[in-house]
């Protein structure tokens, strides 16, 4: 492995380490708020995966996630606070984010199938970073180019014609 490469590789210790403790911060939160759920850890790419499954409610997703978003942000800030790092965990509450997932990456596929045929742009609703990265993915992947414009809440995605 060159210099270059193991600058950019991401240091595996360190995120599993992102991952313990985002996983004590959660289970803390779970504890005090009373909800039974397990906590699984991995690393995905270049970031801990902090997931906690076996929920029956979906409290902790809330309304298009907004609950997750905030709990995933404290918890980068728990994580923050211990490393003095940025952390860029992900955390997944019953599965939401695998879902919602599966969901923007056929959304991508579609508008991008939309955009060839119609040789127009396509603006779609307003999405979390997450979300808009999935998309980009899709559409990348169909062949075509996308790219976000507008400002942070209102951010979105314009799938843009070959």
């Amino acid at each position: 492995m060159t210099e270059a490469e193991q600058e950019k590789a991401p240091d595996l210790n360190a995120l599993e380490q992102e991952g313990e403790i985002a996983a004590d911060y959660v289970e803390g939160l779970l504890d005090i708020a009373d909800i039974d759920g397990d906590i699984d850890m991995d690393v995905e790419g270049d970031r801990a995966l902090v997931s906690v499954v076996g929920l029956k409610s979906t409290e902790l997703v809330g309304p298009a996630g907004e609950v997750l978003e905030a709990l995933q942000e404290l918890t980068r800030l728990a994580v923050h606070r211990q490393t003095g790092e940025r952390s860029r965990l992900m955390l997944d509450v019953a599965g939401y984010r695998e879902r919602r997932r599966a969901e923007l990456t056929k959304l991508g596929t579609e508008i991008a199938i939309q955009v060839k045929e119609r040789g127009e742009s396509k603006a779609l609703q307003p999405m979390t970073p997450f979300e808009r990265k999935i998309v980009h993915d899709a559409v990348a992947a169909a062949g075509l180019r996308s790219e976000s414009e507008g400002e942070e809440p209102q951010r979105y995605v314009v799938v843009l014609p070959a």
